[in-house]
């Protein structure tokens, strides 16, 4: 599965998604026979359980330095579709929290379902989101994304639910360029995206060791999952469900309900940053 890696993202080539059961590619509940890693003890993603997740006065407040994020392009992985930024300096940066070291943006991306009433990957008290947006970091401890991704501390991930309600000017400037990318393997340049605009007001945090949530769900990933979702329209979500997974030519699947379902926590502690 180096084509996920190569590629910057999860989800890339011919990894398979996490397609309702009508679809031709093998979903998460049959990731295990090909990456065994899938029934290890580190996977995400998690239901965060609020009267469990302690709050951890040893844990920073998060910086978020995305000032100078330079984005590249779009591009419909077969998966999801990714925003890819240029991670060749320290442009756009995730610090403190639970983290010990500097972590660059190299792309961000979103989980969402078939339903307004589904579509997170993380869930909270069992409750689902319409979506869950991945903003994805690499250790910068490490020479790159493909050397960091082998490391227990190479990922940080941001996480931050979606949910209905008004618009999200923020992400307009996404929902305009998915017309372009609507098969899997197409992209398309995608520059001057500021990603601040995706984020909520408040930067409260949950976070423990997790996984990919796709193949090959390494076990690489720091989650830092926000507290506060960010208001999207039902329109803005429909906009993702007119991708497709499928190449042009191919028979036609509509790329919705490309989350996994919650793992065990296997003695994994969530801390909280608020009480």
């Amino acid at each position: 599965m180096g084509t996920c890696i190569t590629a910057l993202s999860w989800g890339v080539g011919s990894c398979p998604h996490t397609a309702s059961l009508v679809s031709s590619h093998p979903g998460p509940e049959h990731w295990h026979k090909d990456f065994p890693i899938a029934k290890s003890n580190r996977q995400s993603p998690v239901d965060i359980d609020t009267k469990a997740a302690a709050h951890d006065p040893a844990l920073k407040p998060l910086t978020v330095s995305y000032e100078q994020a330079a984005s590249k392009r779009i591009l419909n992985n077969g998966h999801a579709f990714n925003v890819e930024f240029d991670d060749s300096q320290d442009t756009a940066v995730l610090k403190g929290g639970p983290l010990a070291d500097t972590y660059r943006l190299v792309q961000f991306h979103f989980h969402w379902g078939s339903s307004d009433g589904q579509g997170s990957e993380h869930r909270v008290d069992q409750q689902k989101y319409a979506a869950e947006l991945h903003l994805v970091h690499w250790n910068t401890k490490y020479k790159d994304f493909g050397s960091a991704v082998k490391q227990p501390d190479g990922l940080a991930v941001l996480g931050v639910f979606l949910k209905i309600g008004d618009a999200k000017p923020g992400l307009q400037k996404v929902i305009d360029a998915l017309a372009s990318i609507t098969m899997k393997g197409q992209s398309a340049a995608f520059t001057g995206f500021d990603p601040r605009g995706l984020l909520p007001g408040s930067l409260d945090y949950w976070t423990y060791p997790g996984s990919l949530t796709t193949p090959p769900l390494l076990e690489c990933v720091t989650w830092i999952v926000l507290r506060e979702p960010i208001s999207v329209s039902s329109e803005q979500i429909t906009a993702f469900r007119r991708l497709r997974f499928n190449k042009e030519g191919e028979a036609e699947e509509p790329m919705v309900d490309n989350w996994r379902p919650p793992q065990p926590l296997q003695g994994r502690r969530v801390r909280a940053s608020f009480q």
